[in-house]
C-alpha cells in the first residue's frame, strides 16, 4: 500500500554501520527488511536508500507487517512516482513479510547529515 503522508515529528533515520551484515534465513525479520532496503539504489546518487538516510522510520511487527516512512533527496526528484513502489516491492519479497505500507514524507527535508558515515566516506564528504 503506497500513500503520501506529512509527518511533523519524524525522527532521524537509523544510522547504518556502513557495510551490510551477512544476512541469513535465521536473521531477524527487521534485519532482513533492512537488507532489502539496502538493495534499492538511488538512481542519481550511487548509493542505497538506507545508507543515504532516506528511510525515516521502519516498523516491523512480529506478525510481519512492515511500515516504512521514507523521503527522497528532493520533492522534485524524477523518481518520486516510482521509488515508493520499488521500496514496497523489495520489502514484500522478504520471507515472513505479510504486508507493506510505504509512506513518502517531506518533513523534515532530507539533508546530507542524514547519511551514514560510510555513505559520506564513499561520496568523499568525510
Amino acid at each position: 500500500m503506497l500513500r503520501l503522508a506529512r509527518l511533523a515529528n519524524v525522527t532521524a533515520p537509523p544510522q547504518a554501520s556502513g557495510t551490510a551484515p551477512e544476512i541469513g534465513p535465521d536473521a531477524s525479520l527487521e534485519a532482513r527488511v533492512i537488507a532489502a532496503l539496502r538493495s534499492v539504489q538511488d538512481p542519481e546518487i550511487p548509493l542505497n536508500i538506507y545508507d543515504l538516510g532516506l528511510i525515516y522510520g521502519l516498523d516491523v511487527t512480529p506478525q510481519g507487517a512492515v511500515a516504512v516512512r521514507m523521503t527522497l533527496t528532493a520533492p522534485a526528484c524524477p523518481v518520486a512516482g516510482v521509488m515508493p513502489g520499488l521500496v514496497e516491492s523489495a520489502v514484500r519479497r522478504v520471507d515472513g513479510v505479510t504486508s507493506v505500507d510505504v509512506a513518502l514524507v517531506w518533513d523534515p527535508p532530507w539533508h546530507k547529515g542524514l547519511m551514514s558515515d560510510a555513505a559520506k566516506l564513499q561520496l568523499g564528504l568525510l
